[in-house]
C-alpha cells in the first residue's frame, strides 16, 4: 500500500483576488497550470521555464511542478476547461 501524504508549499499560494483564485507562484500571476502547461504539453524543462520568466527561481518552479502533480486531476481539469473556453472564443 501506497501512503500519499500532501507536502508545504512555500512558493505557491490561492488568493481569490490574484488570477481568479487559481493557484499561482507566489509573489506573481503566474498560475501554476500555466508553468504544467509549459513542462507537460510544450516540453520545456524547468531551465526553460525559467529563463522565459527572468523573474521566477528554479525552486519555484519545482515547487509549482510539485503541486500540480499533487492536484493533477483538478488542475487537468481546469486546462481543459480552458482549451474549451478558447476554442468556443475563436468561434
Amino acid at each position: 500500500m501506497v501512503l500519499q501524504t500532501k507536502t508545504e508549499h512555500p512558493y505557491v499560494e490561492v488568493n481569490p483576488k490574484v488570477s481568479g483564485g487559481s493557484a499561482v507562484i507566489s509573489g506573481t500571476r503566474i498560475r501554476i497550470v500555466d508553468v504544467a502547461i509549459e513542462y507537460e504539453y510544450l516540453n520545456c524543462t524547468p531551465d526553460d521555464i525559467v529563463n522565459a520568466h527572468p523573474h521566477l527561481k528554479l525552486e519555484q518552479v519545482h515547487d509549482a511542478l510539485s503541486y500540480y502533480y499533487e492536484h493533477r486531476a483538478e488542475l487537468d481539469n481546469k486546462i481543459k476547461e480552458d482549451r474549451e473556453f478558447i476554442q468556443k472564443f475563436r468561434r
